[in-house]
């Protein structure tokens, strides 16, 4: 059995986490004329070297990040390459018009990179905590959506957005693999074989799915990108057509994305994830974690349920 994190040690990669996203963005606005970024007071102080030396391209709304996504369009329209950063509740939600009406129905490529992801913030309260992003940027179209299980993976995201022209969401967490499963490519990643049924492990929960079917007869997928959905790495995988996805954000989220890959076969499909009922006693991650039923114990319960039949 894999070694689990502890909170501590997550809470210290998730600075690490972010610590890379400073540095490697850092480093490729120096690198990139064409490169912008935008920020909304959170990490601000990471990026004080090239705020300085870069004013008319890194920029710091402060708490407004309406007019963070409005400038990015602005960027973006201008022919620039468009960053844009805060923690995800504020870069997802509060501001969904302007990315539907500034980026999405412009038809501009930006790239939006959060932190604090589903309930890591959850000692801060309702108002830090977005379970729900990921569904809602799935509204729209167009977007590359990626959920990197480790720092490595981060900047895999990091680099492959800035080399391209369409538009991202990457979003960083506390919840980390030890490994590091992908390269950067959008297929899914083989972490082993079996013939009773399939377990997508989505980002950051890889390493608890790993351990939650050690002894079972199935196969477990990786892959940190939700969209492009890898349908065809799905098909050519598959054994008995029993699937369950396991996500960090809302659950159901990618089971669109699923039974379409699946539409020709008669299938089964186990979405879990971060359930629609709200926690209102915050806690602490873990604690949500296990109240998720994400932690290994609960999704070896449901794993075994689910499979048996």
């Amino acid at each position: 059995m894999k070694h689990v994190l502890t909170w501590d040690q997550r809470f210290a990669e998730i600075n690490a986490m972010r610590q890379r996203f400073a540095v490697v963005m850092s480093d490729l606005i120096k690198q990139n004329n064409n490169l912008a970024l935008i920020l909304a007071d959170i990490t601000a102080e990471r990026f004080t070297d090239v705020i300085e030396a870069y004013p008319e391209r890194v920029v710091n709304v402060g708490i407004r990040e309406q007019l963070m996504i409005d400038m990015a369009g602005g960027f973006a329209l201008a022919g620039m390459r468009p960053f844009a950063h805060t923690f995800a509740s504020f870069l997802i939600e509060r501001p969904f018009e302007q990315i539907k009406i500034a980026l999405t129905h412009q038809n501009v490529g930006a790239v939006l990179v959060s932190a604090g992801a589903s309930y890591d913030l959850s000692v801060d309260g309702r108002t830090h905590q977005s379970p729900a992003d990921v569904a809602l940027l799935n509204t729209l179209e167009g977007w590359n959506i990626i959920i990197p299980g480790n720092a490595e993976e981060a900047e895999y995201a990091l680099r492959k957005a800035a080399s391209d022209t369409g538009s991202y969401y990457i979003r960083l967490s506390t919840e980390v693999n030890q490994e590091t499963y992908w390269d950067g490519e959008n297929h899914f990643s083989v972490l082993k074989k079996g013939s009773q049924g399939t377990v997508i492990a989505v980002g950051p929960v890889a390493d608890r799915v790993m351990n939650a079917t050690e002894g079972m007869d199935v196969t477990v997928l990786y892959t940190p990108m939700l969209s492009p959905f890898d349908g065809k790495g799905l098909l050519e995988t598959l054994s008995k057509p029993s699937i369950v996805i396991v996500e960090p954000c809302l659950e159901g989220t990618s089971a669109h994305a699923v039974s379409c890959a699946l539409e020709q076969i008669p299938h089964r499909l186990l979405c879990l994830g971060v359930k629609r009922d709200e926690l209102r006693q915050f806690g602490t991650p873990e604690e949500h974690i296990r109240a998720h039923g994400l932690d290994v114990s609960g999704l070896h319960s449901r794993f075994t349920s689910f499979f048996s039949l």
